[in-house]
């Protein structure tokens, strides 16, 4: 299964660690929408031989023209790498801190993908732009500003999704679909694939599942602790958050999260993780040696998923157990 890591360094050392993990057997490096650009350190990273992908940048706070230029640059200046992952993330952010609008998500979402791609089309294929949809309209491309067909054609548009109309659209008119992090292997095969297998219905439309797997990961027994420690504040941050909770529920916990909540309201964050014990702890991630977490990854995910994403939030993993893992995911 191939492998994408979160391209997880300092914006001036994006190159050199994307080639770093190439020479470890990573096949593609990440970026999500966190404290940095999401798109910056893939401009870096776009010529060191690897896939790169945004997983996630925000859709609502951009036109989908800006995201169509960036995507199309990307696309070149790899190679043919790269995937545009879109996300809508939660209503207080767009809002709060975005300061951008927030509506309907899900039709929001398949309007900006399809708005997308058929600025892509008209670039590619030479097309009259003329997309008139609820949300986005772009009906003017004077050839100043087209950049013509890319070498290595339309890069892919690929939806980050939890909840099932938003997995579902997703399954219907991207090419691929993002599986969020905080995730269980019954919440994955219950619900995700039920809901893709709706928006798909009779198509063979090409399309990828990529999932995201949150790693503890040790080779010894101190490394592992101090990796599910790390994994437990990641969860209980997810878990407070209200767009999560039929992931909890489906596992018989959904009592947990309006707790969490409310404790994250207060800031009182260390009792949050302290709510997050060992049986969610491996439901939710993937833990153990390299060798056990790729075991793992295979079972859950092996049968469906295209590749995978691996997180290591929170603590350091070495490049060995890094390479370790990806050797044991190829083999």
């Amino acid at each position: 299964m191939p492998v994408d890591l979160w391209l997880n360094a300092p914006l001036a050392e994006s190159a050199t660690r994307a080639a770093r993990l190439r020479d470890l057997g990573v096949d593609g490096v990440f970026t999500f929408e966190g404290a940095h650009d999401v798109f910056a350190p893939l401009t870096l990273a776009a010529t060191a031989g690897t896939d790169i992908m945004t997983n996630v940048a925000m859709a609502f706070p951009r036109s989908p023209m800006h995201l169509a230029h960036t995507a199309w640059d990307l696309q070149a200046l790899s190679g043919g790498r790269f995937r545009l992952g879109l996300g809508s993330q939660i209503r207080p952010h767009i809002e709060k801190r975005y300061g951008s609008v927030w509506s309907e998500p899900v039709e929001r979402m398949r309007d900006a993908v399809l708005a997308v791609q058929a600025i892509l089309r008209a670039w590619q294929h030479g097309e009259r732009l003329d997309y008139r949809g609820r949300f986005w309209q772009h009906t003017l491309m004077p050839p100043q500003f087209d950049p013509g067909p890319n070498p290595f054609g339309a890069p892919p548009v690929l939806v980050g999704a939890l909840g099932p109309r938003m997995t579902a659209m997703a399954a219907e008119v991207a090419d691929g679909l993002l599986v969020m992090p905080f995730n269980t292997e019954r919440h994955f095969r219950e619900r995700t694939l039920a809901a893709v297998g709706k928006g798909r219905g009779d198509s063979t439309r090409p399309f990828e599942i990529i999932v995201e797997a949150i790693v503890a990961m040790g080779d010894t027994d101190e490394e592992l602790a101090t990796a599910r420690r790390a994994v437990r504040n990641l969860l209980a941050f997810y878990g407070s958050t209200p767009a999560y909770r039929p992931v909890l529920e489906v596992e018989g916990w959904a009592d947990l999260q309006p707790e969490l909540n409310l404790l994250s309201k207060q800031g009182r964050w260390r009792e949050m993780a302290g709510l997050i014990d060992d049986t969610m702890v491996d439901a939710l991630t993937v833990s153990g040696t390299p060798a056990a977490c790729a075991e793992q990854i295979r079972t859950r995910f092996g049968d469906t998923a295209s590749r995978v994403c691996c997180y290591f939030p929170g603590y350091q993993v070495s490049d060995d157990a890094i390479a370790a893992l990806v050797a044991a995911l190829h083999s």
